[in-house]
């Protein structure tokens, strides 16, 4: 039987207990991984663990919680002894409609889960000296946005974090390498119920704005972030990679 090519390595998906997040961790336990998964509700945490099975384990917490960040990064050193990588998943958007009316608490809310949330899992993970990060040779990917690089209506601050988030990526990039590689997925529409509000009722004129003439699946973005920690992409980092059915090239917007 040929070895699965992530047989040994350990994953940890934030804001994995449904959508994206989920989808990721399925896909990396697929490929061979061992995952560690986080997200704010226990019971629905507990439901994915079950549906991923016995090579994930998951902690529940608020990703923008310190303690609950240190908990996690002790765990999987206890139980794993290593971690070979990072998906920065975890993000919120409780804001809807133009900058001009949104709430000043909300969009620090919004940027603290979203960009600094990401930027403390990475410091995290490169600081605990159980999880051997460099030796490992670790791989980031952090999930952003297709509203990073244009503007799209009803979510202009989300797309302010994520264009962060963009950022963030290629200086990490810059900062870790050669031991490290990090690259981002910014996906369009997808399927999920955190879109939802972007599409309901209108699948089907949203979706002809799409050259490729389809919503997103979560599995398409998990299996760009799995060719983004994978051998297959060892000369790539700093790569911001649009998971959108060309919806940016055709001109249109989130």
């Amino acid at each position: 039987m040929t070895q699965q090519p992530l047989s040994g390595q350990v994953a940890l998906v934030t804001g994995a207990s449904r959508g994206i997040g989920l989808a990721v961790a399925a896909r990396l336990v697929e490929l061979g991984a061992r995952v560690v998964v986080t997200a704010r509700g226990q019971e629905t945490l507990d439901a994915a663990v079950a549906s991923l099975g016995e090579a994930a384990l998951g902690v529940a917490g608020k990703a923008d919680d310190p303690q609950h960040r240190a908990q996690v990064l002790d765990t999987i050193a206890g139980t794993h002894g290593r971690l070979d990588i990072l998906v920065n998943n975890a993000g919120i958007n409780p804001a809807y409609g133009p900058l001009e009316e949104i709430d000043l608490g909300v969009a620090r809310k919004i940027l603290e889960v979203n960009v600094l949330g990401s930027l403390a899992w990475t410091q995290g993970v490169l600081g605990h000296e159980g999880l051997g990060f460099r030796q490992h040779r670790g791989r980031i990917v952090n999930v952003s946005s297709v509203s990073a690089s244009v503007p799209s209506p009803g979510i202009g601050f989300y797309g302010v974090s994520k264009a962060a988030v963009h950022h963030l990526t290629r200086t990490w990039a810059v900062e870790l390498g050669p031991e490290i590689r990090v690259n981002a997925v910014s996906p369009a529409v997808i399927r999920t119920d955190f879109s939802r509000a972007l599409y309901e009722g209108r699948e089907e004129e949203v979706a002809a704005g799409y050259p490729l003439g389809r919503l997103g699946e979560t599995r398409d973005v998990a299996d760009v972030v799995a060719f983004l920690v994978g051998e297959e992409s060892r000369w790539m980092t700093g790569q911001v990679l649009d998971v959108d059915g060309g919806l940016l090239v055709g001109g249109g917007h989130a």
